[in-house]
């Protein structure tokens, strides 16, 4: 009798790091040829956690790296310890050498509730004080009074009044209460226009709060002209400025009454990134469509933190409460208390997959013409995240970071910031002038 033919080894699943960037690059539209310019390197899991939050932020950068060195040929790379830092580059910032404190308000937490949990935000001063009108207190009594009401139903008083809150969910709980997720990247066609001029882009920033001003700061690390907008009354947080201002200028312009200086430098831009909640900007005329209307060619790219349809379309947000409610806070918490990622990953790596959509859309642009759209959102990047497969929760080494923070010298002081991730043609990025500086800029283009 014939000895029987051998039985071949089982085939181990693909891992978190073989699925991410493909997945996230098939999503922007890039060449999968493009796929084996990058080169990462490093320890696979450099952030301890339940899901696969190295392989998702590797993933992420190195989509950033490669679309703004589409069509070159260049080499890039990216190691995982400076992507650590990168990922975390808030908790490293310093000025003058010295920490420049905590920008998490006491009410930014996990509160218990009648019936669970529920993340609170109150870093900005109309948050807070929206927050303590719902709730009917002083701070000192805030958690008391929250734990007298439901979560889902303070979560909806909360938004009603201007304020931002989520209850912690399940990942099932979250599918039945938002529906189905939206694509990691959305891309629309918003019209026909000829070809744009190749030239050093000019990158419009109308963004807030990390996801935004990282996309944008990784432009001006690719060597974009960025110019960011703000409202006068409405004043950054100057560790959240100063974390994610380098490379670019800043200006303050009321866009409500400065309606022709807006116009003006739409006229001069080629890219636009908008990170307010859907519709906030729509009666000031930048809508996507309407953008597309008045200025065809202009690359359109907006974030947010829920996408723009379903019952949570229109609602704020930011990473810690998209991470209660869609079930990372529960996955990676433990039966007594809700818990959180390593780092604010939903927001950076969003940051970095809305930086990679900009170039892809403008290349495309320049050379097929058109008006390209991608929308972007923090819940599609969660949903990413939750689908690949899991890390393995355990401790790892801690990333020593003083290799991968640099120091800029800007009107607030002596600013240590984390570098830009990455490596072109051998070379490591750096941050370009001018240094972070809130406010200081001409609302025009050079």
């Amino acid at each position: 009798m014939d000895d029987a033919p051998p039985t071949a080894p089982p085939t181990a699943p693909p891992t978190a790091q073989a699925l991410a960037l493909p997945a996230a690059w098939s999503a922007l539209g890039g060449d999968p040829a493009e796929l084996p310019r990058l080169a990462v390197t490093g320890p696979p899991e450099v952030l301890a956690s339940r899901l696969a939050v190295t392989a998702a932020g590797a993933a992420a950068v190195g989509a950033s790296l490669l679309a703004a060195t589409a069509g070159r040929g260049l080499p890039v790379a990216l190691d995982t310890r400076r992507l650590a830092v990168a990922l975390r580059s808030e908790r490293y910032l310093r000025r003058d050498g010295a920490p420049p404190g905590d920008p998490f308000d006491p009410l930014s937490a996990f509160h218990r509730t009648a019936d669970g949990w529920l993340r609170l935000h109150a870093n900005y001063p109309w948050h807070r004080a929206a927050a303590l009108d719902v709730l009917g207190c002083a701070e000192p009594d805030a958690p008391a009074a929250i734990a007298e009401r439901g979560a889902v139903e303070l979560e909806d008083a909360l938004h009603a009044a201007g304020g931002v809150g989520a209850a912690v969910r399940t990942p099932a709980e979250w599918a039945a209460a938002a529906g189905p997720p939206p694509p990691l990247v959305e891309w629309h066609a918003l019209g026909p226009a000829p070809t744009r001029p190749v030239r050093r882009p000019r990158v419009l920033d109308l963004t807030r709060v990390i996801a935004g001003p990282v996309a944008t700061r990784t432009l001006a690390a690719h060597g974009a002209d960025v110019l960011r907008l703000d409202r006068p009354d409405r004043p950054e947080m100057p560790v959240q400025a100063w974390d994610t201002l380098p490379g670019k200028r800043s200006a303050l312009l009321d866009l409500r009454t400065a309606r022709a200086v807006l116009e003006e430098l739409l006229a001069g831009a080629d890219v636009v990134v908008c990170g307010y909640r859907p519709g906030a900007l729509d009666r000031l005329g930048l809508a996507p469509r309407a953008l597309a209307e008045r200025h065809p060619g202009l690359v359109v790219v907006t974030l947010s933190a829920w996408g723009t349809r379903g019952p949570w379309g229109a609602r704020r947000g930011f990473d810690s409460l998209v991470q209660a409610a869609c079930g990372i806070a529960a996955t990676e918490g433990t039966p007594a208390a809700p818990g959180a990622l390593p780092a604010q990953v939903l927001d950076h790596a969003t940051g970095y997959l809305t930086a990679a959509a900009a170039w892809l859309a403008l290349r495309r642009q320049r050379a097929e013409g058109g008006t390209h759209h991608a929308a972007l959102a923090l819940a599609a990047t969660a949903r990413w995240l939750q689908d690949l497969p899991g890390g393995s929760g355990a401790e790892v080494d801690p990333v020593d970071p003083a290799p991968h923070l640099v120091d800029v010298v800007a009107p607030d002081g002596r600013l240590t910031l984390a570098a830009p991730p990455g490596r072109v043609d051998g070379a490591p990025l750096a941050w370009p002038d001018p240094p972070p500086s809130f406010g200081t800029a001409e609302p025009g283009w050079a």
